[in-house]
């Protein structure tokens, strides 16, 4: 189950007109500080989200599945998908336990700055230019005043750093 503040701050991103994925953001967020804090872990940075991914589609946040994704995790999305259009079903004892142990053993490095890092840009590389800069564009529209000045200046700033190197 996400926690209560992590639905509200999706919820209040849908209100605000933020796309799916950002959403789901909130909820891929939450799983990473979960691995982070030593909860559980996870095999790959990719599992972490993929997690998180899960868990907003079943609190009912419509993030289809990539074109790209393979037919078993084009089903599962549809099956979250379809779990958060009815209430919540109480998971077995036994899976639960299952899970958690599974879960327990996995490490937790998996979701270090260093490990994000490499999936962002892993991730991004396999996008074009042109997709990239639309998203961007998108993203600002959404931000609002205040959030594309605080964008501009930590933009600046890292600029800022890097040159320093």
């Amino acid at each position: 189950m996400p926690e209560k503040k992590t639905v509200e701050r999706a919820q209040r991103d849908r209100r605000q007109g933020k796309a799916a994925s950002t959403q789901a953001g909130e909820f891929v967020h939450e799983e990473i500080e979960h691995v982070r804090e030593g909860k559980h872990g996870a095999k790959s940075t990719r599992q972490a989200i993929a997690i998180g991914l899960s868990k907003a589609r079943r609190a009912g946040v419509k993030v289809p599945a990539s074109k790209t994704a393979s037919p078993e995790t084009k089903r599962k999305a549809a099956q979250d998908s379809e779990a958060g259009k009815q209430p919540a079903k109480k998971t077995s004892a036994t899976r639960s336990k299952a899970v958690k142990k599974t879960l327990k053993k996995a490490s937790t490095s998996t979701a270090s700055k260093s490990a994000l890092s490499s999936q962002t840009k892993q991730a991004a590389s396999k996008r074009s230019t042109a997709d990239r800069s639309a998203a961007a564009t998108k993203a600002a529209r959404t931000k609002g005043a205040a959030g594309r000045s605080a964008a501009a200046r930590k933009a600046a700033h890292t600029r800022q750093a890097h040159a320093q190197h």
